[in-house]
């Protein structure tokens, strides 16, 4: 795809937030991502409190979570509604940014929460986001992500669009990006694997370069 054509598809999916920003509060503002907030908190090596960055933070559901836990958190929201909800809910920084365009500072972050947003990033478009997100961690730092998973198939799903890894292709475009897999685990939990659609991981950057 040509840089238009990724822009117009980040553009879309952001409208479709923006658009629907209220109803999406009212219906994930009570989802309960506890295991994945531990999932990254337990992971991180560095003394407490972490400065985190909540990767498509949406309204701020998470920012509230981990300031109430005493660490210090940053929200990434693209569509600007979103964002402006996400500052009054937790009293924390949002950048507006497009995944497109990110600017991050550089070995700033203990950690970096990607929860349920990384699949809305093109294939294409993945490597480049990822390098953001790598050089945006502390060596050691750790990443979460969770997305939905399937087979590697990608396109629109009514105003959104979405890429749907499995657990082999997710690891081929983490590793490439220098990350070191820790963990990975399916959700929700407790139930039989065709019930389970979230593909949740984490992830370390490591100490050094590779070949230092």
């Amino acid at each position: 795809m040509s840089p238009e054509e990724l822009e117009a598809i980040a553009a879309k999916t952001l409208a479709h937030y923006e658009a629907n920003a209220v109803r999406f509060w009212e219906g994930t503002k009570d989802h309960d991502v506890s295991q994945n907030i531990a999932a990254l908190l337990e992971n991180i090596n560095a003394p407490a409190p972490f400065r985190l960055l909540d990767v498509g933070c949406g309204p701020g559901r998470d920012l509230v979570t981990f300031t109430m836990l005493g660490h210090h958190a940053t929200g990434i929201e693209g569509a600007a509604q979103l964002a402006a909800m996400a500052r009054t809910h937790s009293g924390c920084e949002v950048l507006q940014q497009n995944f497109l365009n990110l600017d991050l500072p550089e070995a700033h972050f203990d950690g970096v929460f990607a929860n349920a947003v990384l699949f809305h990033v093109p294939g294409q478009a993945l490597p480049g986001v990822l390098r953001a997100l790598y050089g945006a961690l502390k060596p050691g730092g750790v990443l979460f992500s969770s997305n939905p998973r399937g087979d590697g198939q990608e396109g629109w799903n009514g105003e959104r669009y979405g890429s749907y890894h499995d657990l082999q292709g997710w690891q081929g475009f983490m590793s490439a990006a220098g990350f070191v897999e820790l963990a990975h685990y399916y959700r929700p939990a407790g139930l039989p694997r065709d019930q389970q659609p979230w593909l949740a991981s984490v992830w370390r950057k490591p100490e050094t370069a590779p070949g230092l």
